[in-house]
This record gives structure tokens, sequence and C-alpha cells, in this order.
């Protein structure tokens, strides 16, 4: 594995390694033991989660308030998406602003967004299969939206007009926001 850090302290993308021959590939998609070793990160990911979408559906941008906040290992195991952190730590340097990222089945590409970032993503292919490792049990009480296309936070999504759930297009707005991270 390959750690590949980000200009927003936290985020990291991580290079697995991949064998390729005439029979297909093969990759160790998750280890503990080297996660930790490469990211010196001792995390408890204790649920998976896993997501189908249709192309241009776009899903976030999300998070879970402390104590019930969730760090993320996610991967696309099949299509491709254009993935987003966005920076929600109120005493960060990178306050609001955000990461974007193309995982996808090709790339084999993982990203690890650590709690204090809001998350989202588009599907850019049809039947995108996402994976997310998490940190924190899933705790609906807790769950924030942001809206995918505040104009504060200005995303350059690669489309304009996305398929959105009715609860992600009524977001809160960046502006309105009070972070409950420090």
């Amino acid at each position: 594995m390959e750690i590949i850090k980000c200009d927003i302290e936290g985020l990291l993308i991580i290079k697995p390694r991949v064998f390729v021959d005439n029979r297909g590939s093969f990759f160790e998609s998750f280890n503990v033991l080297k996660f930790q070793e490469i990211t010196g990160l001792n995390l408890n990911f204790c649920q998976d989660n896993e997501s189908i979408s249709h192309i241009n559906v776009l899903r976030g941008l999300h998070f879970q308030n402390p104590p019930f906040s969730q760090g993320k290992l996610v991967r696309v195991v099949q299509g491709k998406a254009m993935d987003v952190a966005v920076d929600i730590r109120k005493s960060s340097p990178t306050y609001g602003k955000y990461q974007m990222i193309e995982l996808s089945s090709e790339n084999k590409l993982m990203f690890w967004i650590p709690p204090g970032f809001a998350h989202g993503f588009l599907s850019l292919e049809e039947n995108t299969i996402f994976n997310y490792k998490c940190t924190n049990y899933y705790n609906p009480n807790s769950e924030r939206c942001i809206k995918w296309n505040d104009e504060n936070l200005n995303i350059n999504w690669p489309l304009a007009t996305p398929f959105v759930s009715e609860k992600d297009e009524i977001g809160q707005d960046f502006v309105t926001f009070v972070s409950q991270f420090d």
C-alpha cells in the first residue's frame, strides 16, 4: 500500500498494490495491521456500508455529530464516482475547503476521511457500488447534511443537475451551519 497525503490535513488517499496477470487481478483491499503501519492510525472499524447508485446520483454531504462522529474508509467496488470530503473542523485552517478525488473499480484507490468532514459522492457510471468502512455505528439522531451545491462551498461537481434525494436537496446551508467539531 502507498499513502498519498492530501492538501487538507487528515485526509489520505490509499493506493493498494495490485497484482495483474493473464487471469485478471488481485489486491488486498484491507489489512488492519498494514493500515495501522502506514497511516499510524489505530482505528476500530465497526460497521461496513455499501450503496449501489445509478449514473448521476449524488449522495451527500453527510456526517454525524459527536459523540457519534464517524471516520470512513471509502472505495468504489464497481463503476466510478467523484468523491468529496469537506472540512468542517472549525479550528482547522482549511475549514470549509474540500478535497475531490475520483474513485473507481479501475484505479482501486481508497480515501480515508476522518471525523470532522462532511462526505458525499457523485456516481459517474451506472450501478456504481460504493463501500464504506466506518469507525462508529450509524446514529440517525446525530446525522446531518450540508447542501451538496452550497454556493459558499463552491464544489466543482462534474454535473450541474444530478439526481439527489429529497433529504439531501434540503440540506443545511453552510453559512448557517454551526460545527460541533473543533
